[in-house]
């Protein structure tokens, strides 16, 4: 039996669908995960940030961001020191190495950009930007 599907229907799923293949795709493109990324870059844009401050920037709970830290910290991509003044804050500041793959990152993430949008005109981009921004915002 065939289920009629109205427009509406179609779009939240299609959204859902490539939200669902998007992280996967990013990170065989790229070679790090989304949240890898979204941390590696909001670090190279600063010297040093507090963790929980970095947490709050990148929207995720306190037990992932740990959990990516400990992970970019043995792969040598960024330092973490504790505050002298008060051990329960925690500094966190991208190593030389971390910030020449991220600078690697970007370019693959461009890539994987211009590989989604492929035949899409400026005029498309930016009405689908719209769109999508409008829809976050009804939330």
């Amino acid at each position: 039996m065939t289920r009629i599907v109205s427009k509406e229907e179609q779009i939240i799923n299609l959204l859902n669908v490539l939200g669902n293949k998007i992280s996967p795709k990013f990170e065989r493109c790229t070679g790090i995960s989304s949240s890898r990324f979204e941390i590696l870059h909001e670090l190279d844009q600063v010297d040093e940030i507090n963790q929980s401050m970095l947490q709050k920037i990148i929207n995720i709970d306190s037990a992932a961001i740990t959990r990516h830290l400990k992970q970019l910290e043995a792969d040598l991509m960024v330092t973490r020191r504790k505050n002298p003044e008060d051990n329960r804050v925690t500094f966190v500041r991208l190593t030389d190495h971390g910030r020449k793959q991220i600078e690697g990152y970007k370019a693959e993430k461009t890539n994987f950009i211009n590989q989604i949008l492929q035949d899409f005109s400026e005029d498309e981009v930016q009405a689908l930007a719209d769109f999508l921004e409008r829809m976050q915002n009804n939330f």
